[in-house]
């Protein structure tokens, strides 16, 4: 078997993964190019362990089912921080995502803070367990 076609395949794929993972803002699409690029490796892994037979038998097999164990847990886990992104910012656009946490206002000035006994919290109005305390 000649390994040129695979492993040119394999590279095209990695590229266009890398491509992908760059360019792309949808957070959803970023994990499909990281998906195409973790294929490219298996491409790789299988085409060199069916031309070179070194020392470990079916070694690249077993690697490229590791990458494909390792694919489903970031797919799983990928899904659900994209869904909890949704559910917070109503997109999934990559570079509107804050990296920092920003402070939270105080408040105007002259203004109790949430906290203080003068302040009744949302809901615990007309409750008479809230007034007794």
């Amino acid at each position: 078997m000649r390994p040129v076609i695979p492993y040119v395949t394999a590279a095209l794929l990695f590229g266009l993964g890398v491509y992908g993972v760059l360019r792309r803002r949808n957070a959803v699409l970023v994990l499909m190019a990281v998906e195409l690029m973790l294929n490219a490796v298996n491409l790789i892994l299988v085409t060199a362990d069916t031309t070179v037979r070194a020392a470990l038998p079916h070694g690249g097999q077993v690697f490229a089912l590791f990458v494909i164990v390792l694919a489903a847990a970031e797919i799983g886990v990928g899904l659900a921080i994209v869904l909890q992104l949704y559910r917070l910012r109503a997109t999934v656009a990559v570079d509107e995502v804050p990296l920092t946490e920003r402070p939270e206002p105080a408040g105007r000035p002259g203004q109790e803070p949430a906290g203080s006994p003068g302040h009744a919290r949302p809901g615990s109005a007309g409750r008479p367990e809230e007034a007794a305390r």
